[in-house]
């Protein structure tokens, strides 16, 4: 008997970079709270701010969540995956709050072949050729 063979899959980045502009005020009462330590630099203020702030809707967030109906996570699609959706059938229908990646091993026919539609309020990782081929299924 053969034994299984585990593929690593590449590893997923756990954040996405965004840029926030803020009035020289607000940037001012910042610096200051990271100046007398109670945050140990700007970005740490605003990940906290937020973090407090989605704390604060979480209800709100769950219901959105059920009314469009989106998966709440990461999700990677992988060549194999798609190739298996195509071969059977049945379109995928990617709806995620949080990460979508697809491998880079797929091909824009392929992704056009097995994904009907994509909806993301996160991150799409995908090659510029895939997005590209998925353009007019993009929600």
């Amino acid at each position: 008997m053969a034994d299984a063979i585990d593929v690593p899959r590449p590893r997923l980045p756990d954040s996405e970079k965004i840029t926030v502009n803020l009035g020289f005020v607000d940037l001012g009462r910042v610096d200051l709270m990271v100046r007398d330590g109670f945050y140990a630099n700007r970005a740490d203020f605003i990940r906290t701010a937020v973090r407090n702030q989605l704390d604060r809707q979480e209800d709100a967030v769950r219901q959105a969540l059920g009314r469009r109906k989106l998966s709440l996570g990461l999700s990677h699609y992988g060549r194999c995956d798609l190739e298996a959706a195509r071969d059977a059938g049945v379109p995928v229908h990617i709806h995620v709050l949080g990460l979508v990646s697809i491998a880079d091993d797929v091909t824009p026919e392929l992704a056009r072949a097995a994904i009907a539609s994509v909806q993301v309020l996160g991150a799409f990782h995908a090659s510029a050729a895939v997005k590209a081929a998925l353009s007019d299924r993009i929600a």
